[in-house]
């Protein structure tokens, strides 16, 4: 029954990101008429799904009213990794119509977004920025852990340009400008992403050392010393990340490398990564890859693995160079 409910579960967390339930509880106990009356909601509704939300563990029911747990806190839109972004794309219609076909990309081993949303996934997030504006702040803040443990083992000594291919708002990049001053980044996104990525590169005070480029990794990456590539080949089926690789390896100055920084599974793995592999199929027609897949991969496009550090699991972070 866990299973089976699961939409439900993920629908009231949704909920809550939309009625704003953590900012509204940060400060102590609420009631849900007075959360309703904030949010312009039913109150009937409310009240029952706070009772829902305490079956949940999202909130506790107090004397006065209801007060927020741990739980909730995660959802806040300041907490520390928060997850209130990825929560709002994740469960979204955008995602759950292609979702709602993984039976079907299963049957076919084909990825069911242009059936569900009428055109590929990318091309739906250009087509509709509010949507591609969430899915960015999502993979953002779902980065952020990875992040903070990938810049501490990337070796960037010698290097002057890092380049964050498909960057979206240039997370990855920034942080590693953070640690190492004497660099500069340039982050490379379809034109919907530049905005955030120069919106994000203001608020770190950064808008001197970060260039946003609006651009095709398909067709040309920019040249530099450090390539990074955070979930983005788990995105395409390997003829296309084949072609991916092979502009970074082009766009790589003399003792460049290409930093991949990805999901490594295995016929053993188990959590987050096989249901993300079905997820991938489904969105994209893509997979995760083992570590021998990521090698043959790299072959075919004239690059060789030097190291792999592994992150939390199932993360990890490969360096390559031209082979």
């Amino acid at each position: 029954m866990g299973f089976i409910v699961g939409p439900w579960l993920a629908q009231a967390v949704r909920a809550a990101v939309d009625l704003n339930l953590a900012e509204h509880l940060a400060g102590g106990p609420r009631t849900a008429a007075e959360i309703a009356a904030a949010e312009g909601s039913d109150p009937d509704a409310t009240a029952r799904f706070l009772r829902a939300c305490a079956s949940l563990g999202l909130v506790t029911a107090t004397g006065n009213g209801f007060a927020g747990t741990g739980t909730l806190a995660v959802l806040h839109r300041d907490a520390p990794l928060s997850l209130r972004d990825l929560a709002a794309s994740q469960s979204s219609p955008t995602m759950w119509q292609t979702w709602a076909r993984i039976p079907e990309a299963i049957r076919s081993g084909e990825a069911q977004t242009e059936k569900a949303l009428g055109m590929s996934f990318f091309d739906y997030l250009a087509a509709h920025p509010d949507q591609g504006a969430i899915f960015g702040a999502a993979m953002a803040s779902m980065s952020a852990p990875i992040i903070a443990q990938a810049v501490e083992v990337i070796d960037v000594s010698g290097a002057r340009t890092v380049v964050d291919v498909g960057g979206a708002h240039g997370s990855y990049a920034l942080a590693l400008l953070a640690k190492h001053p004497a660099l500069d980044a340039v982050v490379l996104d379809l034109p919907h992403a530049v905005p955030g990525a120069e919106a994000a590169a203001a608020e770190r005070g950064l808008t001197d050392r970060v260039t946003a480029v609006a651009g095709d990794f398909f067709k040309a990456v920019p040249e530099g010393d450090v390539l990074l590539l955070k979930f983005i080949l788990h995105d395409w089926a390997d003829d296309d990340a084949e072609r991916i690789l092979l502009n970074c390896r082009d766009a790589l100055r003399a003792g460049g490398r290409i930093v991949i920084t990805e999901i490594v599974i295995d016929d053993r793995a188990t959590g987050m990564a096989p249901l993300m592999d079905i997820a991938m199929l489904a969105t994209s027609g893509s997979r995760e890859r083992t570590l021998a897949e990521f090698d043959a991969l790299l072959g075919r496009a004239g690059l060789r693995r030097t190291t792999v550090t592994a992150l939390e699991p199932p993360y990890s972070v490969i360096e390559a160079v031209a082979a």
